[in-house]
């Protein structure tokens, strides 16, 4: 905790807390309000923040001490109210969100939420282990302690990993199709093609090197892949401490934040179970873009991989863009 003076002739003091620290709480706040049944998007704002913190290389206490609650609205989806959220956290410590959340909903009433979780097992797994969230219920599942638990056999457990998955990784299908639902009064934006490689092969147009107008060039991408490889081999990136799949709770993940050609990019590798299971972790790098300096905000997702199959085996592609225009 330190004091500043900000202000003349008052002090106030700052709590200070780690970014992971609170993106922590922002994904605890997600998973309660998504034991309630709340608001959606109010769950996706919450957890978007959470990533969006964890991805900023300032300490975002020291944002808010520089620059107030306008300083934090500056950060890509933190907008008014988690702005005064984390404005709470830096000036108490506690977020009183959070406290009511966790006494209207208890971590065994969040466990029964899972198929495949009843009450009894809830309570063995938040009395038993000790697990408070759904992210240690994951980590549970992932390094074989909860096999220990009576009542939590193979097929259970697959089943739970398979839940887990769908809720906590960032774009579900399931959720996809609601946003797609969502937008179905827009007029649909063409697609993207499916694969660019690093030798220039697109699917659609070989000879610009291009994707449609609302997503970065593929060898912008490609490019912004390399040098964040490049930095996270050499030591160079700063390490954040996923709070998934990290059991020792080790600063393992490099992030790279970018800003070339009027793209932001943030950039990390692939923390999914998925990665995990494929031992894909230090390969399937995942480029999220924005874009504000033309109109309607344009941001997307895609992931690097290197090709194991076929003619492009070896060779860095990409995959998977997801691609919105707000």
């Amino acid at each position: 905790m330190i004091q500043t003076t900000l202000f003349p002739r008052t002090f106030r003091q700052l709590f200070s807390l780690s970014n992971d620290d609170i993106a922590n709480v922002f994904e605890q706040v997600s998973d309660l309000l998504e034991a309630q049944g709340d608001d959606y998007y109010r769950i996706r704002a919450y957890r978007k923040g959470a990533a969006a913190v964890r991805f900023e290389n300032r300490p975002v206490v020291d944002i808010f001490e520089a620059q107030g609650t306008a300083g934090l609205e500056k950060i890509p989806y933190i907008g008014q109210r988690l702005a005064q959220s984390i404005k709470e956290l830096a000036e108490t410590g506690n977020l009183a969100l959070l406290q009511r959340l966790l006494i209207e909903v208890s971590p065994e009433d969040l466990f029964t939420t899972i198929p495949g979780i009843g009450h009894v097992l809830a309570r063995r797994l938040y009395r038993g282990l000790g697990l408070r969230s759904l992210v240690e219920l994951e980590q549970a599942a992932q390094n074989g302690t909860l096999s220990q638990v009576p009542g939590f056999g193979s097929e259970r457990i697959t089943l739970v990993r398979s839940s887990l998955k769908t809720l906590l990784d960032e774009k579900p299908q399931g959720r996809e199709r609601r946003e797609q639902r969502q937008r179905a009064e827009k007029p649909p934006l063409p697609r993207p093609s499916r694969w660019q490689t690093s030798s220039g092969a697109i699917a659609h147009d070989h000879t610009h090197n291009r994707t449609h107008d609302y997503a970065p060039a593929a060898n912008l991408l490609l490019e912004v892949d390399a040098q964040y490889r490049y930095l996270a081999k050499a030591g160079q990136l700063r390490m954040v401490t996923p709070k998934r799949f990290n059991p020792e709770g080790k600063p393992w993940l490099p992030v790279m934040q970018l800003k070339k050609d009027g793209w932001t990019f943030n950039v990390l590798y692939s923390n999914t179970a998925r990665a995990h299971d494929l031992n894909k972790t230090h390969d399937w790098v995942v480029v999220n873009y924005e874009r504000s300096d033309s109109p309607g905000e344009q941001k997307g997702q895609c992931t690097v991989v290197t090709e194991t199959r076929g003619l492009l085996r070896g060779q860095r592609v990409i995959r998977g863009q997801a691609v919105s225009a707000a």
